[in-house]
């Protein structure tokens, strides 16, 4: 108990290490090597896609809800909610979660207002966007920003807001930062 602190703050320091390297690479378009260019221009036209571009995500807001059917043929499925990383990835796991949850609980509370106000829930997504997200007015929900690969959906069958995972994003952008061969 007596170095908990520094045990904390050695996490805190490896969580921003980590945050470090996995921001943008800094390379342009024009930068990449003769090699890498090479097996682009003889790779099949499925695997010539454009790069996977990260976001910012610590003290951004969005009000970008997409409509899960939508979301769900673009490839996109249910993120996971609990935390199953191991090592320095628990505290970055931790915060992805607990930002998603959070969002969803804050969703919940407008949408119980509506729902004494109304005696029902949001009848479909544009509804939902119209009276509980209210995009661009002062008074609307500002979610957190979320990863490059996972985005808000509202479920109209479960009235609710789900996290969407885009698991063909976070591949492709694996293999951008570490080669084809994962290293």
């Amino acid at each position: 108990m007596k170095h908990l602190w520094k045990l904390l703050l050695a996490l805190i320091a490896g969580v921003l290490v980590l945050i470090g390297f996995s921001g943008p690479s800094g390379k342009k378009k024009s930068e990449v090597p003769a090699t890498t260019a090479a097996a682009t221009a003889t790779a099949p036209p499925a695997a010539a896609t454009a790069p996977i571009q990260t976001r910012q995500t610590l003290r951004k807001t969005t009000q970008n809800v997409l409509e899960l059917a939508d979301a769900l043929r673009q490839g996109g499925v249910r993120a996971e909610m609990s935390i199953k990383s191991q090592g320095l990835e628990v505290a970055a796991d931790a915060y992805r979660t607990s930002v998603g949850k959070l969002s969803i609980l804050a969703v919940d509370q407008k949408m119980s207002f509506f729902q004494a106000e109304n005696d029902r829930k949001p009848k479909d997504y544009r509804e939902f966007m119209d009276r509980i997200i209210e995009q661009g007015k002062p008074d609307g929900i500002m979610l957190p920003m979320l990863p490059y690969y996972q985005e808000y959906a509202y479920d109209p069958d479960a009235k609710e807001l789900v996290v969407i995972e885009f698991p063909a994003k976070k591949e492709q952008r694996q293999k951008e930062t570490t080669g084809a061969a994962g290293l």
